[in-house]
């Protein structure tokens, strides 16, 4: 079918975890082996571009294509000797293309408008708005001055990356429809056996990969967002004469190309996402709920209590186990959980954000690569260490983190306050205040420990008062409101303190 289509076969052909080898394997050809333009079409494109043939402008311009994919196909070249003699990849669009895009995109959008009639998908996806997000990243990858400008600017987040590479920009070269860049073909990143015989760790390169897209999506806001095997090369590292490589550089470098389909993560959108990466690593399924919350995950009116009963018991069952170990999970566990909520999967309160369908895609394909390179890797390793990386920045300010210690200690009942009381209340409001007792204690014991509690919420409301009324006091103390103002907060800590004793 080709064009549009053939991005959906090379999404399906990555995802080892999910899918059956005689499905991957049948679309694995999709990668880079689609059926290639004539070499006649291919020229009269660069002529059209570049302004002369191909045999002009190259020393050597190979016929035979080094790979053909949906929207392109490329040629290795070398440029001549005034030119830098250098080799080169000289990618070049499909004649026609765009109208066969254009054509897969009219269809798509007609079977959009389509699903809008069924009133589950309705009330979760905008799935027109999901096709107009993805066409509009499809005409960005026919743009290849575009690509050409997110390849510099990859290039320059990993300048200082040894683990990494880049191919080089030759722009004299390039234009929107053909672009002629380092060629840096090197191992395949599926190529499992060429891996092993380089003596690379196969592990390192899942964790190395995992971990590269941590950076681009939670730190640039900015990512890769078609890492599927044919992007992706392994190039060994190579050894001084002693057998060694320099300091702590890594055994290996990841290559990355084809930046044409780039994500990028809008700033409150990767403010939530750091916090739902924080509360992964803490394994705190109120603080995920609340992310994905604010992320729009959820459909208006979700019972957010339960989706965090949901999750804290998945965390639970399934936290640490490896792709392998996820992939062969007992059907009881999974059933048992499905009874247990089948309330939620009635209702499927969930919906698909806009933002995420580039994101969503990037990280599916990232699953099936490192599971196919480690059957044993273990994705929430590298959470783990990231969210405790990211939790020790947040700490690192220089000559206040003893006392940031101490006021954390102190204030940390306040910080969950609002949603504590705001919880507590709506519950009261609807009647559904519950009180546990257990069978090793008397009622009148709980009802003790529920006064104290409440108590101690007072408290943490009147402490809360206090501080930021003498706060703003202080500010204002040049007025002679503020010694007034620190008198009356602490006559009235002082009364509340005595009441406090009186009633204990």
């Amino acid at each position: 079918m080709g064009g549009v289509m053939i991005k959906a076969g090379q999404f399906l052909s990555s995802r080892v975890d999910i899918l059956p080898p005689m499905i991957t394997q049948a679309l694995a050809g999709l990668q880079d082996e689609v059926p290639p333009e004539s070499l006649d079409a291919i020229y009269q494109i660069i002529s059209q571009e570049l302004g002369r043939s191909p045999k002009e402008i190259f020393a050597i311009f190979e016929e035979q294509p080094q790979a053909a994919a949906s929207l392109g196909q490329t040629h290795r070249a070398w440029l001549p000797d005034e030119d830098g003699g250098h080799a080169v990849v000289v990618k070049v669009q499909r004649l026609g293309i765009e109208q066969l895009v254009e054509t897969d995109l009219s269809a798509l959008r007609v079977v959009a408008r389509w699903m809008m009639l069924y009133p589950p998908i309705r009330r979760r996806a905008d799935v027109p708005a999901l096709v107009a997000e993805f066409a509009r990243t499809t005409w960005e990858e026919l743009d290849y001055v575009a690509e050409a400008d997110n390849a510099e600017r990859f290039k320059e987040m990993f300048v200082n990356d040894p683990g990494v590479h880049i191919p080089s920009i030759h722009r004299q070269f390039s234009t929107g429809r053909v672009l002629t860049l380092e060629n840096v073909e090197q191992i395949k990143i599926t190529d499992l056996a060429a891996i092993d015989a380089a003596g690379i760790d196969r592990s390192q390169v899942a964790n190395k990969l995992v971990n590269l897209y941590l950076h681009q999506i939670f730190e640039e806001g900015f990512f890769h967002a078609d890492p599927h095997p044919g992007n992706l090369f392994i190039r060994p590292r190579a050894r001084d004469g002693n057998g060694d490589r320099d300091g702590n550089d890594p055994p290996f470098q990841l290559i990355f190309v084809d930046f044409g389909m780039v994500g990028r993560v809008p700033s409150l959108v990767g403010e939530q996402l750091k916090e739902l990466i924080l509360a992964l690593a803490l394994r705190d399924a109120r603080r995920m709920v609340q992310a994905y919350h604010k992320l729009d995950f959820f459909l208006p009116g979700t019972d957010l209590e339960r989706v965090e009963e949901a999750t804290a018991r998945l965390l639970d069952q399934f936290w640490g186990m490896s792709m392998e170990e996820l992939t062969q999970v007992d059907h009881s566990q999974m059933h048992a959980w499905a009874l247990e909520f089948r309330d939620l999967l009635f209702d499927m309160p969930f919906q698909v954000p806009q933002d995420f369908i580039f994101l969503g895609r990037a990280i599916g394909i990232l699953s099936g690569l490192a599971t196919s390179l480690d059957p044993q890797f273990n994705p929430w390793h590298p959470i783990e260490l990231y969210g405790q990386r990211m939790l020790r920045q947040q700490r690192r300010w220089p000559g206040v983190q003893e006392a940031l210690k101490i006021v954390g200690e102190t204030a940390r009942p306040l910080l969950s306050l609002p949603s504590h009381l705001e919880t507590f209340l709506i519950q009261a409001g609807r009647g559904d205040l519950k009180i546990k007792v257990s069978p090793d204690r008397s009622l009148q014991r709980q009802l003790r420990h529920l006064e104290l509690a409440s108590r101690r919420l007072l408290w943490g409301i009147v402490f809360a008062t206090l501080m930021m009324t003498g706060t703003l006091l202080y500010i204002n103390q040049h007025t002679g409101l503020g010694r007034a103002g620190w008198g009356m907060a602490g006559v009235s800590l002082l009364w509340a303190m005595l009441t406090g004793r009186r009633r204990r």
